[in-house]
């Protein structure tokens, strides 16, 4: 007990230093890093959902980016009609997204492999064509998702790039650090287990289909989170907004971080929010033509991709933990 204490109280303590360091850097740096800090923490959330899915219950998903879309939706939806808070806001993506991914969860739980991959491939490219049809959700131009000015107690210089970075960030941290929790608790094992080998989990006693379910339910909700930050960022909701791009991203984003751990996922994001700006700065150095700017991102997002799979394909900072508990084990020899 006293060890379960101590490493809760830990990571509570390490997400709120962590917190207090990015206030001081949003402080520190102009309002474009600003505005892509928020982006990071919005592909942080995003990235773990996949990674609790994929890299701790063993179910494949290409259709994220179409949860995230439900979330963004049920957020602006809820905002437009009821006037509430952004942050009740973020509460009905998450209570929304959670409900249609138990749903989806319940039909996942009977598939696998290609055929669940491509179930949720469909739902992230037919979801746009069904926003279409209903003129609650605004077609193609979307829906305003605007939380307003930042408090004026904050002061006049705090802008509202500032705003929507401290809204981002605090979500961010809320996230991983219940999620960390999650997962070192009994249904993070639960999943774990099943993921290795769901005839032994059975055995064990653990119903595989309700496991399942579960898992995608919760990793639903933090899509849904994701969404709903996402739509803030960019103060819209459309189909455009999340393209099926959008999807393999947060796939991309997961596999650079490591599928099978949390630990790396600040990484994939930032990954994911550099990439265009180091794809300008060397079209720029070279003089590139526009078709070359256009698919550069794309070009050194796959390149890296394929050199991570080649290379440490658990992931950088499992590579190094690995890399450092077999340096301790020759050091007890």
């Amino acid at each position: 007990m006293r060890k379960f204490a101590g490493s809760y109280f830990g990571r509570l303590t390490f997400f709120i230093l962590f917190g207090f360091v990015l206030f001081l850097a949003s402080n520190r740096v102009d309002e474009l890093r600003v505005y892509q800090g928020a982006s990071v923490a919005m592909y942080v959330v995003a990235i773990a959902s996949l990674i609790l899915l994929t890299g701790y219950s063993g179910q494949v998903s290409l259709g994220h980016g179409a949860l995230m879309a439900i979330g963004g939706y049920a957020a602006a939806l809820s905002r437009n009609h009821w006037g509430a808070p952004f942050w009740l806001c973020f509460v009905v993506a998450i209570v929304a997204t959670a409900l249609a991914g138990s749903v989806l969860g319940t039909a996942a739980a009977r598939l696998s492999g290609p055929y669940l991959a491509g179930s949720t491939l469909a739902l992230a490219v037919g979801l746009p064509s069904i926003a279409n049809q209903f003129h609650i959700l605004g077609g193609e131009q979307g829906l305003l998702f605007d939380i307003g000015a930042p408090p004026a107690a904050l002061g006049a210089d705090f802008t509202e790039y500032k705003w929507l970075f401290w809204i981002s960030a605090v979500a961010a941290l809320i996230a991983m650090w219940w999620l960390q929790n999650i997962l070192r608790s009994r249904f993070g094992r639960t999943w774990r287990a099943v993921r290795s080998n769901e005839v032994a989990a059975q055995l064990a006693g653990i119903h595989v289909g309700k496991s399942k379910t579960l898992a995608f339910t919760v990793s639903s909700g933090l899509a849904g989170l994701a969404g709903a930050m996402l739509a803030m960022t960019i103060s819209t909701v459309s189909p455009s907004a999340f393209p099926l791009t959008l999807s393999f991203a947060v796939l991309t984003g997961a596999v650079l971080s490591g599928v099978t751990t949390l630990s790396g996922v600040m990484i994939g994001a930032l990954i994911l929010v550099a990439t265009p700006d180091i794809a300008d700065a060397i079209s720029s150095r070279f003089a590139s033509s526009e078709n070359v700017t256009t698919n550069l991102p794309g070009l050194l997002v796959s390149a890296l991709l394929i050199l991570v799979v080649m290379l440490v394909p658990n992931g950088p900072v499992e590579q190094m933990r690995t890399l450092r508990n077999r340096k301790r084990a020759k050091a007890l020899r």
